[in-house]
């Protein structure tokens, strides 16, 4: 298997270096079943724009959620580490792991950085060059944290930043700060 693999690699490398950089989407859905898409063989639910994308993408189809929870599976899935490896195991700060009298502001700034000391995949990205952008639920206060270079998570301490702020709005009243960061990294002529 080693004689074989060495090559292969030595050949996707080589021939990586001779594309254009890809545009990377990397979509997470909250609360719904894989089977939950048209591409994934759903009998009833019709997502035709996101059938398109797959028959052109790279489809994980035995993905599954690591953890029980949102965020330590978001902290999960953006550096690659399970739960138990980069210690993210709870949405809010646990009273127990902060000193008495600090109050609820204080735990939770320090918790959001925590992931500050990871590489993630928009740090991995950005070194390439690459441009990302973070929309919907983002518990760790602001989209830079994460590495993030765009996105719609600005708010904590303020009202709102708990979780996602403006992210959360995505779908709900429309696309629009996704398409404004599109036509931004297509006119800076950088890979998103």
């Amino acid at each position: 298997m080693k004689k074989y693999l060495f090559p292969f690699l030595l050949t996707l490398a080589a021939w990586g270096t001779a594309l254009a950089k890809p545009n990377v989407l990397y979509i997470i859905s909250d609360d719904q079943a894989w089977t939950d898409y048209g591409f994934m063989g759903h009998a009833h639910i019709k997502t035709p724009h996101l059938d398109q994308l797959a028959k052109q993408s790279v489809v994980f189809k035995r993905g599954y959620v690591p953890t029980a929870l949102c965020r330590p599976s978001l902290v999960t899935l953006i550096n690659g580490q399970y739960a138990h490896r980069h210690g993210v195991t709870g949405n809010d700060p646990s009273p127990k792991n902060y000193a008495k009298g600090e109050d609820y502001n204080q735990k939770r700034a320090r918790l959001i950085t925590y992931l500050d000391r990871f590489a993630t995949l928009p740090k991995l990205l950005g070194k390439k060059g690459y441009l990302s952008h973070q929309s919907g639920k983002w518990w760790e206060g602001n989209y830079k944290h994460g590495g993030f270079t765009h996105g719609m998570t600005r708010g904590f301490p303020q009202p709102g930043g708990r979780h996602g702020d403006d992210g959360l709005k995505i779908g709900r009243p429309g696309l629009k700060p996704i398409e404004e960061f599109v036509d931004h990294a297509m006119a800076e002529k950088k890979p998103f």
